[in-house]
């Protein structure tokens, strides 16, 4: 995409203007979405995006720009705009020549041949079965996307990496209506790969889970709010360790010392039963990447093991700052951001229990099947999440649906109050944005029990 000479050219003009360091990120994009409701097709899109990104590196500062344009002179002329920001005086510099350190290219190509007409098909088809499974489903709404990124990355220590990177997704919600009132069921899985991860999915599957979803959430009663033991199911629950801790383990949040973390390496902050890992590296899972947005090969990251602190996730201005080692974990939504350190897919790992074991060992608490959106605040770890589907549990047995559920805590507290976890390990696909936009990423867990924490309800 990007002619080497002109990479050559540009690296040398950035060590000239005195940067210690000089790296150019190059994309060029192919997205498609398709979504539906109201059994017809709502909207068709596709299109393509190119651009480059330049970074300059002087000392502990970065400094980012990006264009639209390949032709040498812009590129150029944007790396002298940055080098202006900061008034360093210039060097000479020997003339930079490539050792091409490493190369590396999706070891398969994703399926990309499926007509539109096949799609809509398909579309239609789980939107009918979905309808069939409940007389109250009023609503259903289904999307599809697939985006494909090539990348090539340069740098001024001699790196030349090329990447292709397919993702597909699909997302689907029954709503179920009665009198004013109505409900919804959701489900949005996605994967590193082409339309062969749309045609393997069971619609079948699918459209009982969302409909079947909505139907018990519409029917439950309001849920009583006090502080109990709570048990989060597996999949989805993850997003409640990557908002409240996952983040907070990020040396972007680390390095300006706003995580409660920041200092806490080689310490125990979680209960002893929990270990938790940040893996780029499982094969065909949404947030894997084969090398980061800085060229470097993914890796799997032990951050919590037995409850001990291990690790942070660090990218080259984490390591700068804090001197915490590289993990493979720079990331960004698209040229247009300079790389952060970013989750990939971050789990909690799975225990020795079966969610039986964990509802009876609780007595009297909240059974919360499936987590919807919330909000934290990574400097205190304080959260605030909806449960999406919740069931009380009475003397270790499951009892009525309830919904309006909400659980409030802090990060640090209810990683210390994870007594029990489960064997049920399961991933969960999403969108996680922070400075460097929204990336793909994967949350997951098993089951886990948290002995006490506070549940908001209208009961």
């Amino acid at each position: 995409m990007l002619d080497k000479d002109i990479a050559n050219d540009i690296i040398f003009e950035a060590l000239s203007l005195g940067a210690d360091f000089c790296d150019i990120f190059v994309e060029k994009s192919k997205i498609e979405t398709l979504s539906m409701n109201s059994s017809k097709v709502k909207d068709v899109k596709s299109g393509i995006d190119f651009g480059i990104g330049i970074r300059l590196i002087y000392g502990e500062r970065a400094l980012y720009g990006y264009t639209n344009s390949g032709m040498k002179d812009d590129l150029l002329g944007l790396t002298k705009k940055l080098a202006e920001q900061y008034k360093r005086e210039g060097r000479q510099v020997a003339a930079f020549v490539y050792k091409s350190k490493s190369k590396k290219v999706i070891a398969s190509i994703p399926n990309r041949d499926m007509s539109l007409e096949e799609k809509i098909q398909k579309l239609h088809s789980l939107d009918q079965m979905t309808r069939s499974k409940s007389e109250i489903i009023s609503q259903v709404n289904i999307g599809l996307s697939f985006r494909e990124q090539q990348v090539e990355i340069f740098d001024s220590e001699g790196l030349y990496m090329e990447d292709l990177r397919p993702y597909c997704r699909i997302s689907s919600t029954a709503i179920a209506k009665d009198g004013s009132d109505q409900a919804t069921g959701m489900w949005n899985p996605g994967a590193r790969g082409g339309y062969e991860f749309f045609n393997g999915l069971d619609f079948e599957w699918i459209a009982d889970y969302t409909a079947a979803q909505a139907v018990n959430i519409l029917k439950a009663k309001p849920c009583p709010a006090g502080k109990m033991p709570v048990i989060i199911d597996n999949g989805f629950g993850g997003v409640i360790f990557h908002e409240a801790c996952g983040h907070t383990l990020e040396t972007t949040s680390v390095e300006k010392k706003a995580s409660v973390f920041w200092d806490k390496k080689g310490e125990m902050i979680a209960h002893e039963s929990l270990s938790a890992v940040d893996d780029g590296t499982i094969d065909n899972l949404w947030g894997s990447i084969n090398v980061d947005d800085e060229g470097m090969e993914t890796q799997r990251t032990q951050l919590i093991k037995n409850g001990k602190l291990e690790n942070f996730l660090s990218d080259r201005m984490g390591e700068i700052k804090t001197g915490h080692q590289r993990t493979g974990s720079a990331r960004r939504e698209s040229y247009k951001y300079a790389p952060a350190s970013r989750m990939r897919n971050t789990f909690i790992e799975a225990g020795s229990h079966s969610l039986e074991e964990l509802l009876s060992s609780m007595g009297d608490g909240l059974y919360a099947k499936s987590m919807g959106g919330g909000s934290v605040n990574p400097g205190t770890g304080e959260f605030n999440f909806s449960v999406q589907e919740g069931y009380i549990v009475k003397n270790g047995k499951l009892a009525e649906a309830v919904k309006g559920a909400t659980l409030i805590g802090k990060g640090e507290e209810i990683m210390k109050n994870i007594s029990m976890v489960g064997n049920n390990l399961e991933y969960a696909a999403g969108i996680c944005g922070s400075v460097s936009g929204g990336v793909p990423v994967t949350v997951g867990q098993p089951a886990i029990k948290v002995d006490e924490i506070l549940v908001g309800g209208k009961a």
